[in-house]
């Protein structure tokens, strides 16, 4: 099976929200309570049992309304560094998985403490991960890995209606995504543009600033690999190497 990748269309969607749906009934994620915060977006973000989520954002540019609808979840990072800072603390809690390259949290996430997850979650340069308060478990997008290695598209691109969300090998998912900028780029949308596509495994076309559709639709300067990240990185190769002089 070959690296897999998302190709996010956000001039397609309507934010009709079926994704957002269609990913909680296939992993099984309870219902979170909603309310009137003055926006369509509900919830207002994501949480430990919401892994996808249809981000709304109203604006008005030269008189005219635009609405901007970002289908905001784990990007599933080429080289994941919440990978890196949660095995600084835990072993075995994060699994990429090698025949699509998605990045799996498992329940050994629970060993963390909220201040090891507060690093982590600082450590992602989307602010994805969220951590349940009553087991610790840190949860988030799986990319629907148990439905992609049996050969079924992940749910929430199953049910999309209109073609934004799209699914597949790797190297046909930026062909499709270059040729669609290179597309909207000569219907005279100028700031069409991939975000992060080198680095990402969903990588989301816009026609705006990305700022415009989220905070966090790009990698944010300010957050990613921190000073003691890099150290623990360091170190631990030093720390193996010990260990395995010690078995001498």
């Amino acid at each position: 099976m070959a690296d897999k990748t998302f190709f996010i269309d956000t001039t397609k969607c309507t934010a009709c929200r079926g994704c957002q749906v269609a990913c909680k009934q296939w992993n099984k994620l309870p219902a979170t309570k909603t309310y009137n915060w003055g926006s369509y977006q509900n919830p207002a973000d994501l949480s430990f049992s919401t892994f996808k989520l249809v981000r709304f954002r109203e604006v008005v540019s030269s008189g005219k309304l635009h609405w901007y609808f970002f289908q905001d979840q784990c990007r599933h990072c080429v080289e994941p560094p919440c990978k890196d800072t949660i095995e600084g603390y835990v072993d075995g809690a994060v699994i990429q998985d090698e025949a699509t390259g998605a990045v799996i949290y498992t329940g050994q996430t629970s060993k963390l403490s909220p201040a090891q997850f507060d690093e982590v979650r600082q450590s992602c340069p989307y602010n994805i991960p969220r951590q349940d308060p009553a087991s610790r478990i840190v949860s988030k997008c799986t990319m629907c890995v148990d439905r992609v290695s049996n050969g079924l598209l992940p749910a929430c691109v199953k049910v999309c209606p209109t073609g934004s969300m799209n699914f597949g090998d790797r190297a046909a998912m930026l062909s499709m995504a270059h040729q669609r900028a290179s597309e909207l780029k000569r219907m005279g949308f100028d700031k069409a543009q991939l975000l992060d596509a080198d680095a990402t495994r969903a990588v989301y076309l816009v026609v705006d600033d990305p700022m415009v559709y989220h905070k966090f639709s790009v990698a944010q300067n300010d957050v990613g690999i921190n000073r003691k990240l890099a150290l623990r990185k360091l170190l631990r190769p030093a720390k193996g190497l010990i260990a395995g002089v010690a078995k001498l």
